[in-house]
């Protein structure tokens, strides 16, 4: 299905709500008021066929393009090569969807089986008047009027189920622009089913994932980079629920939901995202794990190993293959350089450098704050107003040298 046909399809959809809306006023009592105009949606841009560094209004990617301008990227056009298949497009996904759009990829493979409620409001992304669709054709509108040049496949299953399953396991084999394997998976699930079926079909594809999650009080989440056969699967460590084998489905009670604060999606996925676009185009440092604790603005990272021990027995298989992979590289000696002597030029004033800050003993200061791991001070505290005068000093008395001593050395020189 074209993209121009399902545009029409959109536009189609909103002429029928605004005729069901002006249906439901006339049976309310309220026809005698003037029906409400029929305004047709902007029409989406055209495509660009390459990106461009051009500063000028009317180009959509300056701003992106300006990375390579400022050196953090090397060839950020390369986005639009990518494939990212999204798994949960609710309220982490549809934002996480949303920014990758925003950011040029190529290729948006999105899975989702639910269905837009008023009750998904309080989040980013969908509105009312998409209450009722399905959320993967919702986003699907939604993203190609933000940005055409995305390709969009939106697949309205349930990957937990075994044909299903089959299905993700293909897309993740030849979801790509080039029939090949996809460049990463983002998971944006909300239980533990899914996160088990995405974490077996990577680890049986050797095809690395991010995993996301936020907390059901809504002020807590993280996100967790797993490479197969090198970090941690999600059946190396898992949640208590899956690892004592509890249905989370009888954990649920009727009338009680979770919390959601649009604030932490936002964050998770934004962390998600930007770790995505770190190791797709290959700057900075693509982090293992970051939490977020909401409550203290707490950040705490971490490295997790694989599990030699892991029920997954594809992990174990990876785990074999990465150790074999590096046993099989040359092993590279480091190199020591040597500091070369600092040699101080002679000067008239007979000026020399007697000790460095290093020879200095430290300060000891037995009140003074300690900074903790990743924080340093900008400069040091000054010392307390306390000082006891009395107290005996080892270091020598000053010498009183007076003003005309001073004047009859500078003449001497």
């Amino acid at each position: 299905m074209g993209k121009e046909t399902l545009q029409k399809i959109a536009e189609v959809r909103e002429r029928l709500r605004q005729l069901q809306r002006q249906q439901t006023a006339s049976n309310n009592g309220t026809a005698s008021a003037p029906p409400a105009p029929v305004i047709d949606p902007p029409p989406a841009r055209p495509k660009i066929a390459e990106m461009s560094a051009e500063v000028v209004d009317s180009n959509p990617y300056s701003r992106l393009m300006a990375l390579k301008r400022m050196g953090i990227v090397k060839d950020y056009e390369k986005i639009r090569e990518k494939t990212l298949i999204v798994v949960g497009v609710g309220g982490v996904g549809s934002v996480v969807a949303e920014m990758l759009t925003r950011c040029a990829v190529g290729k948006l493979i999105l899975f989702d089986y639910d269905k837009v409620e008023l009750a998904n409001m309080n989040r980013l992304f969908y509105q009312p008047h998409q209450s009722g669709l399905s959320k993967v054709e919702a986003s699907r509108d939604t993203l190609l009027h933000i940005n055409p040049d995305v390709e969009i496949e939106v697949h309205n299953i349930n990957i937990t189920t075994i044909n299903n399953f089959k299905l993700f396991v293909d897309r993740i084999r030849h979801g790509s622009l080039s029939n090949g394997q996809v460049d990463l998976v983002l998971s944006c699930v909300d239980n533990f089913e899914a996160r088990m079926t995405v974490n077996t079909a990577c680890n049986e594809e050797n095809q690395i994932w991010i995993e996301s999650g936020v907390s059901e009080n809504a002020v807590s989440g993280h996100i967790q980079y797993i490479e197969p056969g090198k970090t941690a699967c999600f059946s190396c460590l898992p949640p208590l629920v899956v690892a004592s084998n509890i249905d989370e489905k009888t954990l649920k009670k009727e009338g009680v939901c979770a919390a959601s604060l649009p604030t932490t999606m936002a964050i998770v996925a934004g962390f998600l995202v930007q770790n995505s676009l770190k190791y797709l185009l290959h700057f900075g440092t693509v982090s293992n794990y970051v939490g977020y604790n909401a409550l203290a603005d707490f950040f705490p990272t971490q490295e997790i190993l694989p599990n030699p021990q892991c029920d997954d027995r594809f992990c174990r298989q990876r785990q074999s293959e990465y150790r074999e992979a590096q046993a099989s590289k040359p092993k590279e000696e480091p190199v020591v350089e040597e500091e070369p002597a600092i040699v101080h030029e002679e000067n008239d004033w007979g000026i020399e450098l007697v000790a460095t800050d290093e020879d200095l003993p430290a300060a000891s200061n037995s009140n003074a704050t300690t900074a903790n791991a990743g924080l340093k001070f900008a400069y040091d505290a000054p010392a307390a107003n306390g000082t006891d005068e009395s107290a005996p000093s080892d270091a020598p008395p000053a010498k009183a040298i007076d003003l005309s001593s001073l004047q009859a050395q500078l003449k001497g020189l």
